[in-house]
């Protein structure tokens, strides 16, 4: 099927099944151009509930999917290939959690959303890279217990100057880790006028380059708000069609062209059109499982002084 005609079937079959179809921030160009909503995992995901979808397309890597299906209970979610799975993610296990605990009894644990659903349910807590320094910051406890990824535990430590312990202590993401200070001491000077924005989930000595560091939603922020004319982009690259596209009178140079999730780049538009010609793959959360990830959600909302959109319902 040619690149047009595969557009205007999935856009139909969308249509016809009342589906939605959600891309994270770092999916393809031509994925982000058909889905309804572009952004980051928890915030497509309350999208998508406050939407009422029933049937809801997932364009983003497994523990996405599995949190949509999480939060909206009685949706039918699809994963157009179950094998875009987060390498970061699956570096944590239940046991990694569960001897933390022992170590430190009293510390609450925090867990990033980047994880399976079978961690988050270990949690006090559920967090994004959004909202994981304002919410470690609120929790009463100097200690806490963080995981996975160690670049984002160093960051949470920064902005709240308590004990962050990264559970387990190497866990990355493969990509963030690609980004170099010393080329990005190079590129700076070759746009001088440009500002650098950077991911939490990157070193140390590229966050300190940066001007701004946050998340892939408080980037798009950033940048939409923001006067400067040009922009180096320190995280993976996918972002930089959503940014071109809501600032055309804007130049976004790569920080580095290598920065690409090759897991995120397995969903297809052929396959978001077989996802819902199928209806494949649901992804489903048992319901034990759900309701302790759910809570978690929920204490971190609540430790911000908010309520969760679904408790609005």
């Amino acid at each position: 099927m040619q690149a047009r005609s595969l557009i205007d079937e999935t856009l139909r079959l969308k249509r016809e099944r009342k589906a939605i179809i959600l891309a994270h921030n770092y999916q393809a160009p031509e994925i982000q151009d058909v889905a309804d909503f572009v952004g980051d995992s928890l915030e497509l995901s309350i999208k998508a509930m406050e939407a009422d979808a029933k049937l809801i397309v997932f364009c983003g890597v497994d523990f996405m999917a599995e949190q949509a299906a999480v939060i909206n209970e009685s949706a039918e979610v699809l994963h157009p290939d179950p094998s875009a799975r987060c390498p970061m993610a699956a570096m944590i296990g239940i046991d990694d959690v569960r001897k933390a605990r022992k170590l430190f009894p009293k510390a609450p644990v925090v867990i990033y959303v980047n994880s399976p659903a079978v961690v988050k349910a270990e949690a006090d807590y559920v967090v994004t890279s959004a909202n994981a320094a304002d919410v470690v910051k609120a929790i009463e406890s100097d200690v806490v217990i963080f995981g996975p990824d160690r670049h984002l535990t160093e960051h949470v430590a920064e902005k709240t100057g308590k004990i962050v312990i990264p559970v387990p202590p190497n866990s990355h993401c493969p990509v963030h880790v690609m980004f170099k200070a010393e080329e990005i001491k190079v590129l700076k000077p070759l746009y001088s006028d440009a500002v650098l924005i950077a991911h939490p989930e990157c070193p140390a000595e590229v966050r300190s380059l940066a001007s701004f560091v946050g998340s892939t939603s408080q980037m798009v922020g950033f940048v939409n708000s923001c006067g400067y004319k040009r922009v180096i982009v320190g995280t993976e690259v996918g972002i930089i069609h959503r940014l071109a596209k809501e600032n055309p009178d804007k130049v976004f140079i790569p920080a580095s062209t290598s920065a690409i999730c090759i897991d995120m780049k397995k969903i297809t538009l052929e396959k978001v059109y077989t996802s819902l010609r199928n209806r494949v793959y649901r992804v489903e959360v048992p319901k034990k499982i759900a309701e302790k990830v759910k809570r978690a959600i929920e204490n971190s909302f609540r430790v911000l002084g908010r309520e969760p959109s679904w408790s609005k319902r």
